[in-house]
């Protein structure tokens, strides 16, 4: 039997629910691997580490958290345990899939089901910021440099807005009256407006602390609706930050999350704990940058690979070295690491991706229709910001071309002879299901993507 390992990334595939994976002898599951140029392996989640934790210790989690986690942390949310099911069942064949033929050789490929959940499963989220990057850069950035900006909070409010997860949209609308504020005063063009992308990420440097905080990509300066660009020939970072405290204390307070005296009381800190990183300008003709750039602002929160158990039965993350003490792991226990993890998935309905300023759906609906008219580029179509656009839908279907894109590997290509593979049918009836899986576990059934000697090598040894 052949054990494939991942060494590489990997996306997951699309509609219907698809997600590639292939058998060989009794392993069954889904991965990437690239062996050689253009070789796709399936992935097996079930092996890992990270999904081993949540399907032994999740249920004892479940019974725990009212009396040890929701003094701190609010009730269990039940958008948790529909993604922790669903993700626990991501890329089983057991739950259906397709089958893929070669018509050339005869050779079958079997696509799992993805659960195509946000938050933890690392497969699903890099895909949709694979879509996002793509959406991003060809249909909303406008062809100006853009700055790469990160908004934090200080630690004595992480704790609100993980109990009211509906502050983490209006935390990206007072960062963007910040830097509009700040954009207009500066150029003195109060009927210009900056692009603002924001990603809402809750996730620290290590995946399991909550740390809510905002990375967003903004125009170098500021847009008018006639489709001129006014760059800014610098930003005052001090003085955006303390609009950004000002804008957040004040708008917690007016909603009646913080009292005066603890308002006043951050107002004095010396060192705020609001504090803005403002990245170097990327070029507008740098698409390239511009795509990785959005590929990480929607990154997923952890990578699979760097939990670990030891022996004892603790939860072992490898980490980025910490500057000040060396260190570059975490351990956990098992429950207060599923607890770290699950805080990560966003409520049901709730956007983490948003769009202000020039890039907000009515205005870049004027602007685009002003700069078809000066500029030789095509129009963008538009398209609400809560609904897929007809790019956006093209794209999911295109799973095949992410991949390539990616992870330079083909999954619609035969490894054998290098046609191309069909779908044939989409299996979900159960007793189908274990009929195929029985076949192929009693060993008639054979991979195609393991490698065979030669014909003359066979018959050398026959």
């Amino acid at each position: 039997m052949t054990t494939y390992t991942t060494c590489r990334p990997h996306v997951r595939p699309e509609a219907p629910n698809l997600y590639g994976a292939s058998v060989s002898g009794s392993t069954v599951g889904l991965s990437v691997v690239a062996d050689g140029p253009g070789v796709y392996r399936p992935r097996h989640p079930e092996r890992t580490s990270f999904y081993q934790i949540l399907d032994d210790h999740f249920e004892s989690y479940v019974r725990v958290h009212e009396e040890r986690f929701e003094p701190r942390s609010g009730p269990l949310r039940p958008v948790v345990r529909e993604t922790v099911e669903a993700f626990l069942n991501c890329a089983q064949l057991k739950n259906g899939f397709a089958r893929l033929r070669c018509e050339a050789c005869g050779g079958e490929h079997l696509l799992a089901f993805s659960c195509q959940r946000r938050g933890i499963c690392s497969s699903c989220v890099a895909k949709r910021s694979a879509l996002f990057a793509e959406k991003l850069t060809e249909e909303i950035l406008a062809p100006v440099p853009h700055h790469h900006v990160v908004f934090t909070i200080p630690k004595a409010l992480r704790g609100l807005f993980e109990r009211e997860r509906s502050l983490l949209g209006r935390l990206a609308g007072w960062a963007y009256e910040a830097v509009k504020t700040c954009f207009q005063e500066v150029l003195a063009h109060h009927d210009a407006v900056p692009g603002f992308v924001a990603s809402i990420q809750t996730f620290g440097a290590y995946g399991c602390n909550f740390h809510p905080h905002l990375h967003a990509l903004v125009t170098a300066g500021l847009l008018a609706t006639g489709g001129e660009f006014i760059p800014l020939p610098s930003v005052d970072t001090p003085v955006l930050t303390e609009a950004f405290r000002r804008l957040v204390l004040d708008g917690l307070h007016e909603a009646e999350r913080l009292s005066d005296r603890f308002r006043e009381s951050l107002l004095s800190w010396t060192h705020s704990g609001f504090s803005i990183w403002l990245g170097p300008a990327i070029p507008a003709d740098d698409g390239h940058q511009l795509e990785r750039m959005a590929r990480y602002l929607t990154r997923p929160p952890i990578a699979m690979g760097s939990v670990r158990l030891t022996p004892e039965g603790q939860v072992l993350i490898s980490t980025p070295q910490d500057p000040r003490t060396g260190e570059s792991i975490k351990i956990f226990d098992p429950l207060e690491w599923i607890h770290a993890i699950t805080s990560q998935i966003p409520d049901p309905r709730q956007h983490t991706t948003l769009y202000f300023g020039a890039y907000a759906n009515r205005s870049r609906s004027r602007h685009r229709r002003c700069n078809s008219e000066t500029s030789s580029a095509p129009a963008l179509t538009d398209h609400p910001d809560d609904t897929e656009s007809s790019f956006t839908k093209t794209r999911r279907k295109n799973w095949a071309r992410l991949l390539r894109q990616i992870l330079e590997v083909d999954p619609m290509i035969c490894p054998r002879c290098g046609v191309e593979l069909k779908v044939v049918s989409v299996i979900t009836n159960p007793e189908t299901i274990d009929r195929i899986l029985a076949h192929i576990q009693s060993g008639r059934g054979h991979d195609p993507f393991e490698a065979r000697a030669p014909p003359s090598s066979l018959a050398q040894t026959g």
